[in-house]
């Protein structure tokens, strides 16, 4: 029997079957592609979110060194904020929060050089990623919520000069008004508000020392002992319950001079 033999009725059924394959296989395919694709798809959006908004947070890094260090009166920075939010937590009004306090080996603590500084925070919160990058006492560290520890993106400005034997300490506090937060995009306007300077010489055989205290519900701990211990060169800190006290890097042998630089900086709109 050749072709032009079949029953029509059976040549409908050819079709149909031909029909149901090919359907079978689209909606494989799209199966393929809702299962394994889509989440991929989402994971680089995640991640795309997260990389911009790291390298917008050391925007806002430099936009406050510009403040603090060139004198400039207001920077004005428009950003996309996507993933989550970005939130300013003043230093006067967060429930928790880490602290400074900064002290040598011959003043009792209640006489520190800084007693119980608070920096406040800008901070991005990221929804799908349960990720928070923060930017704090000018420095922009990250961290997982999920799990412990946190990584410094950017450095503050720190610094011992060995010729001098002077350490300079810059310390930045955040503030607003109110509490502002923002999703989308979002303008940061930002002006400093305040400034401070001391210069504490003291003479040989003065250890200066750096007591931090993390906040217990956003530990960055881990990046700021980094910082400490392997870019400033500090010796591995005294650990008591959640306080670090670390050794700062003078010379004992030589009149030493403490420079500490306190900067205001108020976020006034995102």
């Amino acid at each position: 029997m050749n072709n032009h033999d079949i029953p029509s009725n059976e040549q409908g059924v050819t079709e149909s079957i031909g029909f149901m394959l090919i359907f079978s296989i689209v909606i494989a395919g799209i199966a393929l592609v809702t299962l394994y694709g889509y989440p991929l798809l989402l994971q680089q959006q995640v991640g795309a979110d997260e990389k911009i908004m790291e390298k917008n947070m050391i925007v806002l890094q430099n936009d406050i060194k510009s403040l603090a260090y060139k004198t400039v009166p207001f920077k004005e920075t428009s950003l996309k904020i996507g993933g989550g939010a970005l939130t300013v937590y003043n230093s006067s009004y967060i429930p928790a929060s880490s602290t400074i306090i900064i002290y040598n080996s011959t003043t009792p603590l209640p006489a520190a050089y800084v007693d119980k500084f608070t920096s406040g925070e800008l901070r991005y919160e990221s929804v799908s990623a349960l990720t928070d990058i923060s930017l704090q006492n000018g420095a922009v560290v990250m961290r997982p919520r999920i799990q412990p520890g946190s990584t410094m993106l950017a450095e503050p400005r720190w610094f011992y000069d060995g010729p001098t034997n002077t350490m300079v300490i810059n310390l930045i506090n955040i503030t607003s008004t109110n509490i502002m937060a923002k999703e989308g995009i979002g303008t940061v306007r930002m002006k400093l508000v305040g400034a401070e300077y001391h210069s504490y010489p003291e003479p040989v055989g003065t250890s200066l020392y750096v007591e931090y205290t993390p906040d217990t519900l956003k530990d960055y701990s881990v990046a700021w002992d980094n910082y400490f211990t392997k870019t400033l060169n500090m010796p591995p800190p005294n650990i008591v319950g959640s306080k670090r006290t670390y050794t700062l890097p003078t010379d004992t042998n030589r009149p030493v001079t403490l420079v500490i630089k306190k900067f205001e900086v108020e976020i006034q709109s995102i």
